[in-house]
């Protein structure tokens, strides 16, 4: 799989049947490959994960979009995240190209979509495991409502984010407007996405998604 290109500031969303298409790409375990043998310790859809955002927390303000910038690196202090960006394409098929298998602690953004601190829903995902060891998003799940996210960007600006929701999404009850569509018009948001659930040898892919929703705050 090769690393797809971003047209500068288009910051347009995939809409319609390409999203059906997008969500198909985002089972980071991968039908037919040897990745997975740590799904019996991935998020699952009876974690804390999936109660989405406590009531009653206190969040910040969104702050107002910036410009539209690519992402270089991303990090997530309070889970030990830090790792560089690349831009991903969709494949032949129209799915998303995660980062491939031999890039563990990388993260892929879809750079076809919004840039990180543009208006709109960015979305970055990430492999959960390798056949040996975590991956770069293993720990996601333990996300809360409150966390940072820092994206640096290619300009050498910081987009801070503040995660709002962590939620599990079954593959039967996936919801692909919900997930990569913005919460809210014209805020900039961010999407944390990789495997959940238990890795299924049989298909070769994970049975869930966890997701992190965040929105900007700062630069």
């Amino acid at each position: 799989m090769s690393s797809g290109t971003r047209p500068a500031g288009t910051g347009r969303l995939v809409t319609g049947t390409a999203w059906a298409l997008l969500f198909l790409g985002l089972w980071l375990g991968g039908a037919g490959t040897d990745e997975g043998p740590l799904g019996s310790s991935a998020p699952t859809t009876g974690d804390i994960a999936a109660v989405g955002r406590p009531p009653g927390a206190e969040l910040p303000p969104a702050r107002a979009p910036l410009a539209p910038v690519a992402p270089r690196r991303v990090e997530v202090p309070s889970l030990g995240v830090d790792a560089p960006v690349v831009a991903r394409g969709l494949d032949g098929t129209g799915a998303i190209d995660p980062p491939p298998f031999e890039a563990p602690d990388t993260v892929g953004w879809f750079g076809s979509g919004t840039e990180p601190g543009a208006a709109g829903a960015a979305l970055f995902v990430g492999h959960v495991d390798t056949e040996t060891r975590p991956a770069v998003f293993y720990g996601l799940s333990a996300a809360r409502p409150g966390a940072k996210v820092l994206v640096t960007r290619t300009d050498g600006s910081v987009a801070e984010f503040t995660v709002d929701d962590v939620q599990v999404f079954p593959r039967e009850e996936f919801d692909a407007a919900k997930v990569y569509g913005p919460r809210e018009p014209g805020r900039a948001e961010l999407r944390l996405i990789t495997c959940g659930g238990t890795f299924d040898r049989a298909t070769g892919a994970y049975t869930a998604n966890v997701v992190v929703s965040a929105y900007l705050t700062g630069a």
